[in-house]
């Protein structure tokens, strides 16, 4: 049984019944974990068909600059949303009291509260849009002159009061490796999300149905999470003691998302004051078959090494590096091959199934999944997490930044949009040498096992050329599109 620091005030806590979470306490870590990583990339799978899906008949009934809008309106909801982020999840996660019932209410009540300090500033951040465009101040060709910006920033930012509201059990279900249900409602939040904008743009082919799918996938989300998940049912209760655990551990992961804000998002803020809402549409058609590979290879780290490496720490953290290797040996492997086959087909994929319009975001694309070689480097960091260098993850997001804001201005005015692309993939690469320096240090390196993982790339690469050849001999779909 966990004991939560207010245990006199508030009484003997329980700890959750691992049959509550879809989970036999006979189970082994190993079968967790096989059934946790199945579970969420089946998960991710259903939910990128249907992403996808619903991409490809979006690009069709809307035009590409409305992409852009969206990218920027997400950019700044992103933004707002990491520079108050606390690192819950891992803090439930990795947390004594991450079963408590006063843990679980006090983390539910402050994540409330910060979503509703989100909308305030994402209301702020419109009205200052709106003067800057008022006053002259942004260029007429830069994406954030388009009228429709702050509107849809409010709107779409009201999404975060809603998800402010979700049930701390999902963080239980993250915790206990029990995503059978978890997937379920994420399936579901995007089929919601999908017939909402259908919905919409049957009767407003225009950019709020977009905005319109966004805030009923979060209802959808929040109100199946404290209907469908078992678990601490949340009322609001306070428990300075619980608050402060949630500060000491999210301090630097607050810096560090703040600093990962601009790091992972800096790319479309940057290039939205460069170029105009067309080719940021575009780019971010794009970023989405990049991000979607990127997601999926840090949910295996995130969802499941991440919890099970942070089970095997707390019972022996001399075994944590035998863990890590076994999962590095999967993500290395399932990270090469993906980049060597996106480099080689990116342009094929693009042409295959959209329209001319969209046909730059091919070379874009091949150009972007250099950046997945980063991702196995990336899973070290996590691990740096259970070992208590939080404040490791907050200077490496420095060093990216810094990268990005640098390399993508002078990469465009000295290459165009081809050296702002490469100016992006550029930052992902600039933490290496500490990452790489730091694993050593903590034993995490290995190298013979980083040179087999190599390997992968060439089959990807193979890989590639055939599905490009395939793609280019196969008929293509004849969309139509509007004028």
């Amino acid at each position: 049984m966990f004991v939560c620091p207010s245990k006199v005030a508030k009484g003997l806590v329980r700890r959750i019944d691992p049959e509550d979470m879809s989970l036999s306490p006979q189970l082994s870590l190993r079968q967790r974990v096989l059934s946790a990583g199945a579970w969420s990339l089946a998960g991710y799978g259903s939910n990128l068909v249907i992403r996808f899906g619903s991409n490809l008949l979006m690009t069709r009934l809307l035009r590409p600059e409305m992409f852009g809008v969206m990218a920027i309106a997400s950019v700044v909801l992103t933004g707002l949303g990491m520079f108050s982020d606390l690192g819950m999840k891992p803090n439930v996660v990795q947390s004594k009291n991450g079963d408590s019932p006063v843990f679980l209410n006090t983390v539910w009540v402050t994540q409330i509260v910060r979503s509703a300090i989100i909308w305030c500033a994402a209301l702020c951040a419109s009205l200052l849009i709106t003067f800057l465009n008022y006053w002259g101040l942004i260029g007429a060709n830069s994406v954030y002159s388009n009228p429709a910006v702050p509107p849809v920033i409010v709107l779409l930012s009201f999404s975060m009061v809603i998800s402010g509201f979700e049930s701390t059990k999902i963080l239980q279900a993250a915790r206990h490796l029990a995503l059978r249900r978890l997937t379920s409602i994420e399936v579901a939040t995007q089929l919601s999300s999908l017939l909402a904008m259908l919905a919409w743009v049957s009767i407003d082919p225009s950019i709020w149905a977009l905005v319109a799918g966004t805030l009923c996938g979060s209802l959808a989300r929040t109100i199946l999470s404290h209907l469908w998940l078992p678990g601490v049912n949340n009322r609001w209760q306070w428990d300075s003691a619980s608050f402060r655990e949630i500060i000491a551990f999210g301090k630097w992961i607050f810096l560090s998302s703040a600093l990962y804000f601009f790091a992972g998002s800096g790319d479309r803020m940057l290039l939205g004051a460069l170029v105009d809402a067309t080719i940021l549409g575009t780019y971010a058609i794009a970023y989405l078959f990049y991000s979607s590979i990127d997601t999926i290879l840090m949910r295996i780290v995130e969802d499941v090494s991440y919890p099970a490496l942070g089970e095997v720490f707390r019972k022996d953290p001399k075994n944590l590096i035998n863990g890590y290797y076994r999962f590095h040996a999967l993500i290395a492997s399932l990270t090469y091959f993906s980049a060597g086959a996106l480099f080689m087909s990116g342009q094929a994929i693009i042409n295959f199934l959209y329209d001319p319009r969209y046909h730059l975001a091919g070379h874009i694309l091949e150009i972007l999944a250099v950046a997945l070689l980063t991702i196995p480097f990336r899973m070290a960091t996590q691990s740096f997490l259970l070992l208590g260098q939080a404040r490791l993850y907050f200077q490496l997001n420095i060093i990216r930044m810094t990268t990005l804001f640098v390399a993508v201005p002078l990469g465009f005015y000295a290459f165009g949009l081809d050296g702002a692309v490469w100016g992006i993939v550029l930052s992902y690469f600039s933490s290496l040498p500490m990452i790489v320096t730091k694993s050593i240090e903590y034993e995490f390196f290995d190298f013979r096992r980083e040179i087999l993982a190599l390997t992968a790339v060439i089959a990807g690469v193979v890989a590639g050329i055939v599905l490009s050849h395939l793609l280019g001999v196969l008929p293509h779909i004849p969309w139509h599109h509007p004028h």
